[in-house]
């Protein structure tokens, strides 16, 4: 069982040698609207995310090209001898969750009060490479 475990880490390791990840914590968007970008961008050569992103009227595009952005530049810290045009790098995942909800009250009518959630949310982006010949 040990020898087993010991190929499946080596294995999974060689996989994220190409791999590069930013994460978006608390972000003060409902995960609701951010998913309606993040699902534009998922499996999209980098290139085409960043114009889909820049030209997008979304507010949580905006945040979403800043993670992006730190994502590749997190890609070229882990392979400093590569070239990002050669490396065809994808958006392999990007995840977005829930985080934190704030839970304020509004007046309603007759003295009753309505609960306000402002929701925020977490969004995981992992980078990969289709060109695997490199390393």
């Amino acid at each position: 069982m040990g020898v087993r475990k010991r190929q499946m880490a080596e294995r999974l390791k060689a996989e994220r040698a190409d791999m590069a990840f930013a994460k978006l914590n608390n972000c003060p968007t409902s995960p609701r609207k951010m998913r309606l970008v993040a699902d534009q961008l998922r499996g999209a050569e980098v290139e085409k995310a960043l114009a889909i992103l820049r030209f997008s009227p979304k507010e949580a595009s905006r945040r979403l090209e800043k993670l992006l952005l730190s994502a590749i530049a997190n890609w070229q810290a882990k392979n400093e001898d590569a070239n990002i045009e050669e490396a065809a790098l994808y958006i392999k995942e990007i995840k977005v969750d829930s985080g934190r909800m704030l839970k304020r009250l509004r007046p309603a009518p007759q003295g009753r009060a309505h609960r306000i959630r402002k929701r925020s949310n977490h969004v995981t982006l992992v980078l990969g490479s289709n060109n695997n010949s490199e390393n």
